[in-house]
């Protein structure tokens, strides 16, 4: 046997060698670990081989070819920041960079500085299964799902502080600073984008989701913020063009840039875009651009309902509500990351299905814990307990045992749509697979441990 080929492991006899891929690589001991994992040989195959570790690459990539030639005087990382990022591997590959799936390594002066790094030890995070954990007071059944993959309060901790640093820049008076502290975007951020240790990545998740609640609390929801369901569909015209910057329209284009800066809500949507930008490609600014948008339609049917006083029935508030899920969150799991999911990929039927699922559940448990505070408002939220409530004439105590069954049935089929889905042999699929399972428990264990919720 050449010292190119060895054996994995605890694999049976007459097993065919594995190539080692070198100190350099994730090499076949990855390889192993990918399999004992239960992901089939030939994904982990397209795993390893599409990783190289960034302080070794196996051969410039057609990015960094084309780079300008100041790049190329770059200083040369010391032999012991060498060995620091051996602990990491780095998505890039000649194939991969060449199809479009995996953000380049990059430096400081271009776009996702810090490129895709996994942590190896968090390959392992799958192992713990979904189990049934009690919610709130404990008083009803409990929520089937995965537990949270990682809690790290000193990181999350630091995605907070840059996060208060940034609404400071925005204009946020202090009282504002002191709750968006408090409602822990940074732990939240932490709790569910666990492929990503870098606390800049994290922040960009942290802005839009402290952008989104910002605009549903003071657009949508509380009444006491000023929200106004007759004003709301114009509100969110504008909010869609702070995301996504309209083409100069000559005189009429400078009243439009006097509200986008005016308006609180406003600059911090366009601040955030704006940071994702510098971490994602265009396909995936768009990706959430859209899932955002699709988003604010069903705000709008919840604004209908509210100013007409005719509440939905729990069939069709569901339907909007699955297009207002925290899907849209979702969508920043590969970018945080520093990997793409191609499009093909990301949006075929049993993926986006998945996703959905995700969503749906993870929103589900915002319902759950939110019941007393949307009860209270003074124009009553849609809420899927409520909605269930009032269309069986059943009281909140059985419409919740409901909802927790429906929150159940969907996360097992979830399960069952992840394990099918293993058969399609692309690491950065399996990855966002991944993802979608840490944003559920991260999600739940956050609502349930935030006082916003209590």
């Amino acid at each position: 046997m050449t010292t190119s080929e060895q054996h994995s492991p605890g694999s049976p006899p007459g097993t065919p060698p594995q190539k080692a891929l070198g100190r350099g690589d994730f090499g076949f001991a990855a390889a192993d670990l990918l399999r004992q994992l239960g992901i089939r040989p030939e994904e982990a195959e397209s795993l390893v081989t599409g990783i190289a570790v960034q302080h070794n690459p196996v051969a410039p990539t057609e990015v960094e070819a084309e780079a300008p030639e100041a790049d190329a005087a770059e200083p040369q990382q010391s032999a012991a920041a060498a060995d620091a990022a051996s602990d990491h591997c780095t998505a890039g590959g000649r194939g991969a960079i060449s199809s479009g799936t995996i953000l380049p390594r990059l430096r400081q002066t271009r776009l996702g500085d810090s490129g895709f790094q996994l942590p190896i030890r968090r390959l392992t995070a799958d192992a713990e299964p979904c189990a049934m954990l009690e919610w709130g007071d404990g008083s009803a059944s409990p929520l089937y799902s995965p537990p949270a993959a990682r809690i790290d309060d000193r990181l999350s901790g630091e995605v907070d502080d840059r996060l208060v640093a940034w609404a400071d820049s925005l204009g946020f008076t202090d009282e504002e600073q002191i709750r968006l502290r408090k409602t822990g975007f940074g732990r939240l951020t932490m709790l569910t984008h666990t492929d990503s240790d870098d606390p800049d990545r994290l922040l960009v998740a942290a802005q839009l989701n402290a952008a989104w609640w910002m605009a549903d609390d003071y657009y949508a929801d509380d009444s006491a913020l000023g929200a106004d369901p007759t004003r709301l569909p114009q509100r969110l015209t504008l909010a869609m063009a702070a995301m996504d910057p309209l083409p100069d329209a000559g005189e009429f284009t400078p009243p439009l840039e006097e509200v986008l800066h005016e308006d609180k809500v406003l600059r911090t949507l366009a601040s955030a875009t704006a940071h994702l930008r510098r971490h994602a490609t265009p396909d995936q600014v768009q990706r959430a651009c859209y899932a955002t948008f699709s988003m604010f339609v069903s705000w709008t049917a919840y604004a209908a309902w509210r100013h007409t006083e005719c509440p939905p029935s729990a069939w069709e508030y569901l339907a909007a509500r699955q297009h207002d899920t925290f899907y849209t969150s979702m969508t920043l799991i590969d970018p945080v990351a520093g990997y793409q999911v191609p499009a093909n990929l990301f949006y075929d039927s049993r993926v986006r299905r998945a996703a959905f699922q995700a969503g749906t559940a993870a929103v589900l448990v915002n319902d759950l814990l939110s019941v007393k505070k949307d009860a209270a408002d003074e124009h009553p939220v849609a809420n899927m307990v409520l909605q269930i409530a009032a269309d069986r004439g059943c009281s909140l105590t059985d419409a919740t045992e409901i909802t927790v069954a429906l929150h159940n049935r969907i996360v097992h089929e979830f399960e069952a749509g992840h394990r099918e889905l293993r058969a399609i042999p692309s690491a950065e699929l399996q990855l966002y697979l991944r993802g979608l399972r840490h944003w559920l428990g991260g999600s739940f264990e956050w609502h349930n441990t935030n006082q916003r919720y209590r």
